[in-house]
């Protein structure tokens, strides 16, 4: 099922697969995505971050070719989209919208059949019918679009968007509305599309999510504020964070951390204080050194991530351009 995986295709452009050149889209007066530039990679899960209204929906139809740019140009393969036929494009790119494109009046089977037609699929049963097992909705396969939940609708149209099997899955909120089992299962079926060395796009507001599957992190609003891995985010935006426990309240312990080596930042909360800086878990025998001299009772002492939501906020607030 689907491509090799990447270590196995050539290297170049080939290898990039779906490019974003300085891509700006103007609907009238508003600009809804400015001069954005990325690669999506094989074999790679990127996830688009941004506020309600930040472009990713705009985005995602661009790179499908659903909607032409203003100006720049995606390109496949190092081909831009203008120079591909309808028929290339449907074949290599799958894309769940936010609508989930299904026909309320049809069942879910004869919608899935419908799909793997326009795709031109040599066993468009046999393939409708492996992607009703994979999303457990055979079922339901007799009944009418119109009549599923908004979890079971999503379900469907994540199996339309994959009836194909593409080699690019542009995904628009895909857990949205399914319950928590569900969305685990989609979480391990986006895992094993990555593994199959396929590219994944997957837009979302669940931070939790991204922390869990995705390889690097775009964070959008009009235009692009940052594109990393969320290590590499972490530690460019606050560097390392150390969490020490003490017995009562670390109010009391803040100022003392205060111009300790490789420290920035320190808040107190609850028991807990929180160092913030470039090399704060590198200095924590100095840390520990100084609370006990302070009289601190120290509970525990160990690295903790930043939250990537405390990433996240911090873009918006700031409007970075790092990439």
């Amino acid at each position: 099922m689907g491509m090799p995986p990447a270590a196995d295709r050539p290297p170049g452009d080939a290898d990039r697969m779906l490019t974003a050149d300085h891509l700006t889209r103007q609907f009238d007066a508003r600009v809804a995505v400015q001069d954005i530039s990325f690669e999506l990679r094989p074999g790679e899960i990127l996830a688009l971050l941004g506020p309600n209204g930040a472009g990713k929906t705009t985005t995602l139809r661009l790179l499908a070719g659903l909607i032409r740019p203003s100006s720049g140009q995606v390109l496949l393969d190092g081909v831009g989209l203008h120079g591909l036929d309808g028929t290339s494009l449907r074949t290599r790119i799958g894309i769940l919208t936010e609508a989930p494109g299904l026909w309320d009046r049809l069942t879910v089977r004869q919608n899935l059949l419908t799909y793997a037609r326009l795709h031109g699929l040599p066993s468009p049963s046999r393939a409708v019918d492996e992607a009703l097992d994979l999303f457990d909705v055979r079922s339901r396969a007799g009944d009418l679009a119109a009549h599923l939940s908004k979890g079971l609708r999503q379900r469907v149209a994540l199996a339309r968007t994959l009836l194909h099997r593409p080699g690019i899955v542009l995904l628009d909120e895909p857990t949205s509305g399914l319950d928590p089992a569900s969305a685990k299962e989609v979480r391990a079926l986006i895992l094993r599309l990555r593994g199959e060395g396929r590219a994944v796009l997957l837009s979302t507001h669940n931070l939790d999510e991204v922390d869990r599957v995705a390889d690097r992190v775009a964070v959008l609003r009009g235009r692009l504020l940052a594109l990393g891995t969320t290590a590499a985010l972490r530690a460019r935006f606050f560097g390392e964070r150390l969490k020490v426990t003490v017995a009562g309240d670390a109010q009391q312990f803040v100022s003392v951390l205060g111009g300790s080596s490789g420290v920035d930042i320190v808040r107190a909360d609850g028991p807990v204080l929180l160092a913030d800086g470039a090399a704060a878990s590198a200095h924590a025998p100095e840390i520990v050194r100084r609370l006990v001299a302070a009289g601190a009772d120290i509970l525990s002492v160990h690295p903790e991530h930043v939250p990537l939501e405390e990433v996240y906020l911090h873009l918006l607030g700031e409007g970075s351009t790092e990439s």
